[in-house]
């Protein structure tokens, strides 16, 4: 194994490969190494261990195991051993080397108040976790710039199908909209029954919904093709009943005022509706997060310099992903705007939810 091209200064950065890598995990001596390391694939998230040498070089006084999905702007601590305040520290630098803005760590093993002397701060314990899922009670984040705003509750959506109607909620939650003892399956389940195109949530039908749900908050839907969308893995059949449900959600909308906008929404733009407090329902790809070219439903509430922030309702836990990775996940501007631009003829789908007291502008600058 090579290190990594840009370790942290005085640290040592290379590959985790749960079958090769127990050599150098001896090298923590008497310090025991959780069996987590080695039970899940992490392969996709591209794990590193992350280790400080001792004081005469001999052995590892600490070592950390991270990982982050791709093309994103965060690390998270699985785990620290050894020498845990030090192995943070590590990963930190190491984190800053590499341009990031935010580190997360998973509360398996981490106590409070050691995370909080590595300047770490409690993340919200989620309402909820996605069914089957597995993941730690606790977690903690360090950002490292300014301006991520305000923490939205974390919400897992409990189908395969509701990333839409959860995204929804959790921004009428974040915004005061919605209590957050009412964010529960029955909405959940409600809303998406308002929004569906059986099974997915295409753009306006979800806008619509949204407006329906809560008609004192401003709606825009941006959708940038006039053809019926994620229908193409249908067969023709499917597909015709499907278009004629979302020609009618078009009228909906139209009826009772909710704009469709059919520019392309740009990132400038999208930036610009966060910084006025609007929240963006966003979807896009998991191929580049995840390896599969699913479309999904995702929520940005906030921006960082060269990132924003988003509430993804899903996590893919057979790879070691878990609830930390999902909650206040930084995106690059330029991953995010290959993300969300879906196949077959790259269109942006989007809905913004304005605050209720706000008069509905639509987004400008495109």
């Amino acid at each position: 194994m090579r290190p990594d091209p840009r370790p942290a200064e005085g640290a040592v950065v290379v590959p985790f490969e749960s079958g090769t890598s127990a050599a150098l995990l001896r090298r923590l001596g008497r310090h025991e190494v959780p069996e987590r390391w080695r039970t899940v694939d992490r392969s996709a998230h591209a794990p590193r261990l992350v280790a400080v040498p001792s004081a005469d070089g001999a052995e590892w006084a600490a070592a950390a195991l991270v990982t982050a999905r791709p093309d994103t702007a965060y690390l998270k601590i699985v785990d620290a051993v050894g020498d845990v305040p030090a192995a943070v520290r590590a990963v930190v630098a190491h984190a800053r080397g590499q341009g990031l803005v935010q580190v997360k760590w998973e509360g398996w093993t981490a106590s409070p108040r050691v995370a909080a002397d590595a300047g770490f701060t409690p993340l919200r314990a989620p309402l909820a976790t996605a069914q089957d899922a597995d993941g730690p009670g606790k977690g903690y984040v360090r950002w490292l710039c300014e301006g991520a705003g305000t923490e939205p509750p974390y919400y897992g959506q409990s189908t395969t199908f509701t990333c839409g109607a959860v995204t929804a909620l959790v921004a009428q939650a974040h915004a005061g909209t919605l209590p957050h003892r009412e964010l529960d399956r029955r909405a959940e389940l409600t809303l998406w029954r308002d929004a569906t195109n059986f099974p997915a949530c295409e753009p306006v039908g979800l806008g619509v919904a949204v407006r329906r749900a809560w008609p004192s908050s401003p709606v825009t839907v941006h959708l940038d093709t006039d053809r019926p969308v994620l229908l193409d893995h249908y067969p023709q059949s499917e597909q015709e009943w499907r278009a004629l449900l979302q020609r009618t959600s078009r009228d909906d909308a139209a009826r009772i005022g909710v704009p469709v906008d059919p520019g392309h929404l740009s990132l400038t733009a999208l930036r610009g509706a966060l910084d006025r407090r609007e929240h963006v329902l966003l979807l896009l790809s998991l191929a580049r997060m995840q390896g599969f070219d699913v479309p999904h439903w995702v929520l940005c509430h906030g921006t960082v310099p060269g990132a924003v922030v988003i509430e993804d309702p899903w996590a893919h836990t057979v790879a070691g992903d878990t609830w930390v990775d999902a909650h206040l996940l930084p995106v690059s501007d330029a991953s995010l705007d290959i993300m969300s631009a879906l196949s077959p003829d790259r269109f942006r789908g989007a809905v913004t939810i304005g605050r209720p007291d706000a008069i509905s502008t639509g987004l400008q600058g495109r």
